[in-house]
């Protein structure tokens, strides 16, 4: 394998998946430790990622600002809490000043998005359904990281 095929490769996941910069990289090197090819190559083909990326990047293929804000919208349309979100994306590789700018927009632009975010969990998880008590209901929505304001309000 050589750095076209890679960069082949890269492209084509990038087609089929939406990825941040760092995640693109350990999916890169998870594809290069399963080749079999020797260490040494294995070494040539790891040093060769960064001008992959550069390159994605350059294109616009890869953008770590544009992942976040488009993970956080549809996460948040799912059912997921600001926390949750926040940790995804921090697993993902993206950086916290990104993430938490992206947040902050999104509040601007609707301030009640982690209400309605809950509103969706709640109605997933068919707790106003359930005959179970406050307090059941209450431990699975702060599991799934919400705070204890929007529980009461929800749950009310």
């Amino acid at each position: 394998m050589d750095e076209k095929k890679l960069l082949k490769y890269a492209v084509d996941y990038l087609s089929k998946y939406d990825s941040s910069k760092n995640n693109l990289v350990s999916v890169l090197k998870r594809k290069i430790f399963r080749l079999k090819i020797t260490n040494f190559e294995k070494k040539k083909l790891i040093d060769i990622i960064e001008s992959i990326i550069s390159k994605l990047e350059k294109n616009k293929f890869i953008d770590d600002d544009r992942y976040s804000s488009t993970k956080i919208l549809s996460l948040s349309n799912s059912g997921r809490s600001k926390s949750f979100i926040f940790n995804y994306l921090i697993k993902k590789g993206v950086n916290k000043s990104q993430i938490q700018n992206n947040l902050n927009s999104m509040n601007q632009n609707n301030n009640n998005w982690e209400l309605e975010s809950a509103k969706i969990f709640v109605t997933k998880k068919k707790l106003l359904k359930k005959n179970e008590s406050y307090e059941k209901k209450l431990a699975k929505m702060a599991r799934a990281g919400f705070s204890y304001d929007i529980c009461k309000k929800i749950l009310g």
